[in-house]
């Protein structure tokens, strides 16, 4: 990473002062270095990059080189079609040209290495990958080594099919899981079948496009299960989550994007993905999708955090999201050579570390007190620290939770008893479950919805017509003898299970329920335990891995001044 660094500062600088080391007066004509030239710039260079003169004249040289080396690579593909590859050798670790066999380097069995994958000599070079200027890393194999080699590859490569078998099918069970879950709409009874609801910051339900809800239960269900995978740091089965849930949720509104945080956490938890992963080609990405949480973040809390404070009441929870946005951006400076802005991101996450960073003693208070680590943290870092207003904050925070499921409980009493009056009137458990969840619980308009045993879609169509008055709906149903012009009836393709709304003694008031799960039960239940039950789960990080990033970037950023020769 050092070198890689090293290097990337060094380019920048040459960019900025247009120097080219490929040309006069840095190369002769004969391809060979300037040596006063390269010696200048190496003393120029070597204290703003804190590096020795002879380190900084060998990084340079070996940015010289390849510039050479690729220029004259290009000229012979562009008139031959030959490709030029460099060849690192073993031991020495010198780049070869490719017109010299490897067997003259003593080299009898090898093995071809490009971005840690062996080549395989069986395929074209440019179906794996390989292309002009490629670096490949040579190895060298003796018999025995061959023969365990092989063993070894066709053992990786098994465990390679396997662990791609079963991603893809936790993909695939991930996905008709939520899909299931997005087709509910509630009508049923919540405790037998469960479905999800998408609400506000508040809690308050989002009234959204069918279309466009579906595809935030999928992109949501795929976040979390990402996340369950993070947490158990499986995290190259947890990325290819996290970016099924990415395509999901770019079919969504942008503006609804923007209401909520979720999208923009998403792109965070992507990145610090490829960070444990070392997935260095990713860079590029990874800037785009800094960029997006930033601003979403900025959009959905308020430049200065006013609609997160106006809406919660304080901000201090939110602070570790900020904070790893700055951590990874720091990296990332880092990897692209310019290290102020490193320091600069580096320098805030230190600030924030410092304020999140509980304190130990408060935290043991709060557990003797019988509350869990969860609501320890989260609470003290929302009332910076405060031990008393902590305990206050957790307190209420309870309470409102008994008052929602009290709220939920109430709902669900009043929705059974609101059934049990339709079933006792004729109609079936099934058919007035789902015109109470039309009609939002309004029992004159389910009956409406009901009434007169009309089509279920022209009565609907019907209470929008008159804005939900029944006894005008009736009438405009009788006008057009049940029958409403196509334009006023919703566009979503017949039930497959065709059912009739009106009243019948055939037709008994109560509903029979197996006792044994289907196939869809356990897999709905199967994906509803990655979900977790507390809203801010993923605001609730004890900054351990943080932490460790923070050292490593300090220690590459906090070297002292070059030693002088």
């Amino acid at each position: 990473m050092e070198e890689q660094n090293t290097e990337a500062k060094l380019k920048n600088l040459l960019k900025q002062e247009k120097i080219q080391l490929w040309n006069p007066p840095y190369t002769s004509d004969n391809n060979q270095p300037g040596q006063q030239q390269m010696q200048e710039l190496a003393e120029r260079y070597a204290p703003q990059v804190s590096l020795s003169v002879p380190e900084v004249g060998v990084a340079l040289e070996s940015i010289r080189v390849q510039a050479v080396n690729r220029g004259k690579g290009n000229k012979t593909f562009r008139e031959t079609n030959v490709a030029s590859l460099e060849l690192l050798l073993p031991r020495d670790a010198r780049k070869v040209e490719t017109q010299r066999k490897p067997s003259e380097h003593g080299l009898r069995y090898i093995r071809l290495i490009l971005s840690g994958k062996t080549l395989c000599p069986d395929k074209r070079l440019d179906e794996q990958g390989v292309k002009n200027h490629s670096k490949i890393m040579v190895l060298r194999v003796t018999d025995n080594e061959l023969k365990q080699q092989m063993h070894k590859e066709e053992e990786e490569r098994k465990n390679k099919e396997e662990k791609k078998k079963s991603q893809d099918k936790s993909l695939q069970r991930t996905q008709k899981g939520f899909q299931i879950l997005s087709e509910r709409d509630g009508s049923e009874d919540p405790i037998t079948t469960p479905f999800l609801e998408i609400a506000d910051q508040r809690g308050n339900p989002l009234k959204i496009p069918d279309k466009e809800r579906k595809a935030l239960i999928l992109a949501m269900g795929f976040h979390e299960k990402g996340r369950s995978l993070m947490k158990r740091k499986q995290y190259d089965n947890a990325v290819c989550h996290l970016l099924k849930a990415d395509g999901q949720f770019r079919k969504c509104d942008s503006a609804l994007l923007t209401a909520v945080d979720n999208y923009a956490v998403l792109q965070l938890d992507i990145v610090w993905c490829h960070r444990a992963l070392e997935a260095l080609s990713c860079l590029d990405d990874a800037k785009s999708r800094l960029q997006t949480a930033e601003r979403c973040f900025l959009q959905c809390y308020g430049e200065q955090q006013e609609r997160l404070m106006m809406i919660k009441g304080n901000t201090g929870r939110e602070q570790v999201l900020f904070l790893r946005l700055y951590l990874l951006q720091s990296l990332l400076s880092y990897l692209e050579g310019n290290d102020t802005q490193a320091r600069d991101k580096l320098s805030k996450v230190e600030s924030l570390y410092s304020r999140l960073c509980l304190d130990s003693e408060k935290m043991n208070q709060l557990l003797l007190l019988g509350f869990t680590e969860r609501e320890a943290r989260l609470a003290l870092r929302a009332c910076q620290g405060d031990l008393q207003d902590a305990i206050v904050h957790i307190t209420n925070h309870r309470k409102e939770k008994e008052d929602l499921k009290h709220r939920e409980r109430q709902k669900r009493r009043t929705r059974m008893d609101n059934i049990s009056t339709l079933t006792a009137m004729g109609y079936s458990r099934r058919d007035a479950a789902r015109a109470l969840h039309r009609a939002d619980g309004d029992m004159n308009k389910a009956c409406g919805l009901l009434y007169l045993g009309f089509e279920r879609d022209a009565s609907e169509a019907a209470l929008r017509q008159t804005g939900g008055d029944v006894q005008s709906a009736t009438q405009l149903l009788l006008e057009n003898r049940g029958v409403l012009p196509s334009e006023l009836l919703p566009v979503s393709p017949p039930s497959t299970s065709p059912s009739t709304s009106s009243p019948s003694s055939e037709e008994p008031t109560t509903s029979s329920t197996s006792t044994g799960k289907t196939p869809d039960d356990e897999l709905v239940n199967e994906v509803l335990e990655d979900i977790s039950r507390h809203e801010e789960d993923y605001l609730d990080l004890t900054l351990e891995e943080e932490q460790e990033l923070i050292g490593v970037i300090k220690s590459y950023l906090s070297r002292g001044p070059a030693p002088t020769v």
